[in-house]
């Protein structure tokens, strides 16, 4: 483990940009970028686009580990390069931001009204990858959509599980048990979900360092006790289909949480927009995400 990057991680001013989407999502985000499905013929094309698009989010000259503590990258984008060297080593030696890959390869079907993640088959050798790209970390996610105590508390078993495969493998997994926001029992979910988790760190070995991802709660300051365990390294939110001003408002309001928005930070950007355009419209979403993340 690099501990210049836990250090960063750890105690540094700032948020997590969530560049991860994988090929479930793309098509919906280079949409959203102003490139339609017409503009691309094959898988290879439109994984090629997304990738000129972070490209350019993070060779940004407002794209800094001044307001940006770590990306999280997609395995398609870790084994790209970005101006001749791959995305990872490029993030933390040419801008001083610690890398994550995404390593979930999705869910499976909904039961107890929660989500488990499917068996992730390529782990080990995506842990080979990723310390190999000098990776500090990766994220994976599980959904729960109802407060079900047994779906729940499978749903961190589970997540527990890989994470100590993941922090064996020399890496710092972020744990991502998402709560969706629009069910009616949000509340309750993310209480029983804390109660989980608490089981699950009480049971973990000292040696083991994590970090969470979570929906941002319904109760203000709900994970700030969360965040100071020991083995905790970051309590990080994800904006879960918030409008970004309302997922900014929101975070601000909970002092143990940074944000790792994707969405968000993404809203206002398009293929379109010039160079100074697309750099003026990206440094009002990342001031914002970082003033919510320094409350």
């Amino acid at each position: 483990m690099n501990e210049k990057m836990l250090d960063q991680m750890k105690n540094g001013k700032g948020f997590i940009a969530a560049l991860d989407q994988s090929g479930g999502s793309t098509p919906k985000a280079l949409k959203h970028y102003g490139i339609n499905e017409d503009q691309y013929s094959s898988e290879e094309e439109m994984f090629n686009l997304i990738h000129e698009m972070r490209s350019r989010i993070i060779t940004s000259k407002v794209f800094t580990n001044e307001r940006i503590l770590g990306a999280i990258l997609f395995r398609k984008t870790m084994n790209s390069k970005i101006e001749g060297k791959y995305a990872a080593e490029y993030l933390w030696e040419e801008k001083g931001i610690v890398p994550f890959l995404k390593v979930d390869e999705g869910m499976e079907a909904e039961k107890n009204g929660c989500q488990l993640m499917k068996p992730i088959k390529s782990l080990d050798e995506e842990i080979k990858e990723a310390n190999e790209h000098k990776v500090f970390g990766t994220k994976m996610r599980s959904v729960i959509g109802a407060a079900n105590r047994e779906g729940i508390a499978e749903i961190i078993r589970q997540q527990f599980e890989v994470g100590k495969k993941i922090f064996d493998g020399g890496l710092v997994p972020i744990l991502e048990p998402e709560v969706t926001i629009t069910i009616p029992d949000k509340a309750e979910a993310e209480e029983m979900m804390l109660e989980e988790i608490q089981k699950n760190l009480e049971a973990l070995p000292e040696k083991y360092q994590i970090m969470f991802k979570f929906s941002l709660p319904t109760k203000e300051g709900f994970y700030d006790e969360l965040a100071k365990h020991p083995q905790v390294v970051r309590v990080v939110a994800l904006s879960g289909g918030y409008p970004i001003d309302e997922a900014n408002e929101l975070l601000s309001k909970n002092s143990g949480m940074i944000a790792s928005f994707s969405r968000a930070l993404l809203n206002d950007l398009s293929a379109q927009q010039s160079d100074d355009e697309f750099d003026a419209k990206l440094d009002e979403a990342i001031e914002n995400i970082y003033q919510a993340s320094i409350q």
